[in-house]
């Protein structure tokens, strides 16, 4: 702050002024260069702007630097803070304010290099598309459009460095992998460091970084007889090499090609291991050695293979054994073999055999080839294709019976056999109730055999060494036939069977053996029944039942022998009748029964040897029973009342049949009445069967007739036992179904 006052007055001032803040910067300070670029272009200036920082007021000096000397360019009392320049050299600035002069501190150099119309090129060195890692290239830089190498020196610029200033125009290094990007190089004149040309365009290396692997491809690995192959070497798509050759047998290996020729191809006629490998450059840089490849040479030799066995058809599991023959001279000892297979290809052996466990991969060709021992080199060709083929499912034995029955006194033959293949021998197995046997273990082939004993038999086929199996045959039951003779026997024995009644079929063993021993099966026209102890088969028929029945038996300890089945017995059935509307069929049924009954009572009276009057007895009641419309209460007197009635009972009944339109009417034709006569005492009883036929008018007589009077009669008011005659009469297959009981009491007395 300041004050002032008079001059002639040293008691009066002014106040104080307002404060004046002065800072002050201790750091003293720089003049900052900025140009607008360090290159000048042919023909042009740049701009070179100085200035310090936030402070004002100053004025500027310009300072250029070459190879000698150092000139101040602007003196004047003008700003000068931005000039323009067209000549290279080093550039710096600087300020001054004030007076006395105060002046900053110089600013850095900033080279400004002026540039020249000349062209520059990158040339690599060598020039193939494929660089590797560890190779060696030369770079050199060519300045076109006048001027001579010696006038000149060069920079570079690679990916990771920038050169200095040089006189050499090359650049030579050892190439790796972080080598790749972008090569460029500029020149300048010996005499003027500030001038100089562009930078050249960008020379792009790339560089492979594994090491190369030369590879070798034969023509053939097989020389023929007489002949040779030709080998080539290559480096990939790779160019620039020279190949050299190497050949090594059991004792030596030797570089075969080291002239300077190319040899990317060469012929060769001896048999050995051959590779190669590729060189270029200089200094010399080597690729990988390629794989090795052996080239055999041919002898004339033929093999053959063969296999044992030499089935048509093998199975999986089964064991083959594949042999390598030499023919047309050499001796076995002298080979040694190789073999090729679907699957694999061998090792050189001594053995000339194959053997293993075929499975369903090892379908295919299989060759073999064989050399000298003395000579790994040299070899047959490969033999002919031997093809196996193997099938997978495991095979099963099918037994095949002469016959499932063994005849009396006789014997079936077995065969057993699996599929189409060959080779087999054969095992035979018998099973009864308790124990399995095997029957046939001997080498012979056993394919057919002769048994003569019942059981369950079954077997199964072996060949190999180590022996194969199939899986066993199914079961095969063998029954033996005794003499033993069968019958079947029916109950009722009525010649016509309707349908819905029962029948009792009963299988009788004859010609010894009993029954308790035995067990039976039945067979029928819709089934053949499981074996059972009962020597019976009841059941209710239909009109499907008509047909063939058989029986047959066999011993109860012992399930595989048995009779032959019985002779047959048909069983007929008929079906319900159809009733029609007509009095004339049952009128004349009525007829014939009153002359059925008729004769028998003559026939007890003639055995009773009685008088005329049993005689008139007897019609009195045959009238009683013929008037169908005389009350039941007369019928049924008792027997007690008249010591000589004869009492019969007539049930007429009309039948409610279904109607079949296909009955013939010439059916009633055909019809039949049986009767049932039944003589009871209280001692005996006795059946008498007469059979009625309306349309032959006669009567056959089953059984012999029941004797009715008794022997040493009593007195008349003494009555004996009495003598009943009891007749049942079923009426069918008539237009009316009839039913007649009749029950006749007879009282005898001296």
């Amino acid at each position: 702050m300041c004050k002032s006052r008079r001059r002639d007055d040293s008691y009066s001032s002014t106040e104080w002024s307002e404060a004046f803040n002065l800072s002050i910067s201790t750091d003293k300070p720089r003049a900052t260069l900025t140009p607008g670029s360090t290159i000048i272009p042919v023909g042009g200036s740049v701009t070179l702007t100085c200035s310090v920082r936030s402070s004002a007021g100053w004025k500027y000096e310009w300072f250029r630097r070459d190879q000698n000397t150092e000139v101040q360019m602007r003196t004047d009392d003008q700003q000068n803070r931005v000039i323009r320049v067209s000549e290279g050299g080093i550039y710096h600035c600087r300020g001054r304010r004030g007076n006395p002069v105060y002046y900053t501190d110089k600013r850095d150099d900033v080279t400004i290099e002026i540039t020249f119309s000349n062209k520059v090129v990158v040339k690599g060195r060598p020039s193939w598309p494929q660089i590797f890692s560890g190779e060696t290239i030369s770079l050199t830089c060519e300045v076109q459009e006048g001027g001579e190498t010696t006038e000149w020196e060069y920079r570079w610029r690679g990916p990771n460095q920038t050169t200095q200033w040089t006189h050499n125009n090359y650049w030579i290094f050892n190439v790796s992998e972080s080598s790749s990007g972008d090569y460029m190089c500029k020149s300048r004149r010996r005499d003027d460091s500030y001038s100089s040309t562009e930078w050249s365009e960008a020379f792009n290396l790339s560089i492979s970084t594994d090491k190369p692997r030369a590879t070798l491809t034969p023509e053939s690995t097989i020389i023929p007889v007489g002949g040779n192959v030709t080998l080539t070497c290559s480096v990939g798509s790779s160019a620039g090499w020279k190949y050299e050759w190497f050949r090594r047998d059991q004792n030596t290996d030797v570089q075969m090609r080291t002239d300077d020729q190319q040899n990317r191809v060469i012929r060769v006629s001896e048999g050995g291991i051959y590779h190669c490998r590729g060189r270029r450059g200089n200094p010399v840089y080597y690729t990988d050695k390629s794989n090795d490849v052996t080239i055999e040479i041919t002898f004339s030799n033929k093999v053959v293979v063969k296999g044992r066995p030499s089935w048509p058809q093998i199975f999986s599991g089964e064991t083959i054994s594949l042999t390598c023959e030499v023919q047309e001279g050499g001796e076995t000892t002298e080979w040694e073999y190789r073999w090729r297979g679907p699957n694999h290809t061998t090792q050189w052996t001594h053995n000339n055999y194959w053997i293993f466990n075929v499975s369903e991969s090892s379908s295919g060709d299989y060759m073999c080839k064989s050399r000298r021992r003395d000579d790994s080199y040299s070899s047959t060709e490969w033999s002919e294709a031997f093809n196996l083929s193997v099938s997978t499912g495991k095979p099963r034995a099918t037994l095949t019976p002469e016959s499932t029955i063994i005849p009396v006194g006789g014997n079936v033959t077995l065969t057993c056999s699996v599929g189409s293949s060959a080779g087999w021998k054969y095992e035979w197995f018998r099973r009864d109730q308790n124990t399995e046997v095997q029957m046939r273990t001997d080498d012979q082939q056993n394919r057919v055999i002769r048994v003569s004993e019942g059981g369950i038999y079954r077997c199964r086929g072996r060949r190999g060494n180590p022996v194969y199996y199939t899986d066993k045959s199914d079961d095969v039951t063998i029954e033996i036939t005794f003499s033993n003779k069968v019958v079947v026997k029916g109950r009722p024995s009525w010649p016509q069977i309707f349908s819905g009644e029962t029948i009792s079929l009963t299988c009788e063993v004859q010609e010894g053996g009993e029954t308790t021993e035995w067990k039976y099966r039945w067979r029928g026209p819709n089934q053949t029944t499981q074996w059972t102890h009962n020597n019976y088969w009841i059941f209710n028929v239909s009109e499907s039942s008509s047909g063939d029945y058989m029986c047959k038996s066999r011993r109860r300890d012992d399930s595989y022998s048995s009779t032959e089945w019985s002779e047959a017995f048909n069983l007929s059935i008929s079906t319900v009748p159809r009733t029609g509307n007509s009095s004339f069929p049952a009128l004349l049924i009525v007829g014939l029964i009153c002359g059925l009954l008729l004769i028998l009572l003559l026939l007890l009276c003639r055995f009773k040897q009685s008088k005329d009057s049993c005689f008139a007895s007897t019609n009195q009641t045959i009238n009683q029973t013929i008037n169908q419309d005389e009350p039941r209460d007369s019928q049924h007197a008792s027997p007690h009342q008249d010591d000589s009635l004869l009492y019969a009972e007539v049930s007429h009944k009309r039948a409610k049949a279904k109607r079949n339109k296909e009955q013939s009417a010439s059916a009633a034709a055909e019809e039949v009445v049986y009767s049932e006569v039944k003589s009871q005492s209280a001692l005996d009883y006795s059946l008498l069967y007469a059979e009625v036929s309306h349309n032959r008018a006669k009567v056959k007589i089953h059984k012999d007739a029941v004797q009715v009077c008794t022997s040493h009669l009593q007195e008349h008011r003494k009555p004996r036992p009495a003598t009943h005659i009891l007749l049942h009469i079923y009426l069918q297959n008539f237009p009316l179904s009839l039913q007649i009981s009749i029950f006749v009491p007879l009282v005898f007395f001296k």
